[in-house]
């Protein structure tokens, strides 16, 4: 599993990317790493670099993932996962959960909405995911009905270009055989959820169930930011993640 590395400080967060994401998802934050700070960012199994796991099902995902991890990371570190990352995350977390001293969540779903479940209702799911993310057309269609879920400068759909579909399809399938998070409510570690503030309703309908399960969670909205955070909010996300109270000390 390849794992990219920015920073060289004591202080370590990983992170997950999300669906079609990799590990230069949070390339972004690079330039607001403090010096004394580490981000680990692995291309998940079947994404980037890093080969498929064994077999499509969530048990082989986080095995993988944590026998590649754990030899990386040190002792203690924060967990983040941007978007379906999150649910990664916290189906990572159990396995490492000693070592873990904090979770961050970017724009996580909580459910999986109608509109991602229709691309599995067989034959017609798969051609209507075909024709909405497997070739250019669909692409510049979706991103353009999805306008006001974005700036101006980013694109939803520019990363499915260079992707297995294969291996998207079987995450997406995979995320649909969850069942929901209350699985996750044991997870008790200091918390941060962040979104952005024209990201998608079923991101924004999520945020009471996500406070439901983890009253002690602290909700932060990603001003001007989309579905993208990291890249459209960047210093904000940065602020988040690596700052006191927000604001980040100086290189």
């Amino acid at each position: 599993m390849h794992v990219a590395r920015y920073g060289t400080g004591s202080r370590v967060f990983v992170g997950f990317h999300g669906w079609t994401g990799s590990h230069r998802t949070y390339a972004p934050l690079s330039p607001f790493l403090p010096a004394h700070f580490t981000l680990y960012a692995p291309d998940l199994p079947g994404c980037g670099k890093s080969g498929k796991p064994s077999v499509w099902t969530s048990e082989a995902l986080v095995e993988e993932i944590v026998r590649h991890i754990s030899p990386v990371v040190p002792e203690t570190f924060t967990l983040i996962g941007n978007c379906s990352g999150a649910i990664v995350a916290l189906l990572t977390a159990p396995r490492l959960i000693e070592r873990i001293d904090r979770l961050v969540l970017i724009d996580p779903f909580a459910y999986m909405p109608w509109y991602f479940r229709v691309f599995l209702a067989g034959r017609v799911g798969r051609y209507a995911y075909a024709s909405t993310f497997a070739n250019p057309a669909g692409r510049w269609i979706t991103n353009t009905a999805l306008r006001s879920k974005r700036t101006a400068q980013t694109d939803l759909t520019d990363s499915f270009a260079d992707i297995d579909h294969a291996v998207t399809y079987a995450y997406l399938r995979m995320f649909a055989d969850l069942e929901g998070i209350a699985r996750f409510g044991a997870l008790h570690r200091p918390t941060d959820i962040a979104y952005g503030e024209r990201t998608f309703g079923a991101i924004k309908n999520s945020l009471p169930a996500w406070k439901k399960l983890w009253p002690h969670a602290c909700i932060r909205e990603m001003k001007g930011a989309g579905h993208l955070p990291i890249q459209e909010a960047t210093e904000q996300v940065a602020g988040l993640l690596f700052g006191e109270n927000g604001v980040i000390p100086p290189p």
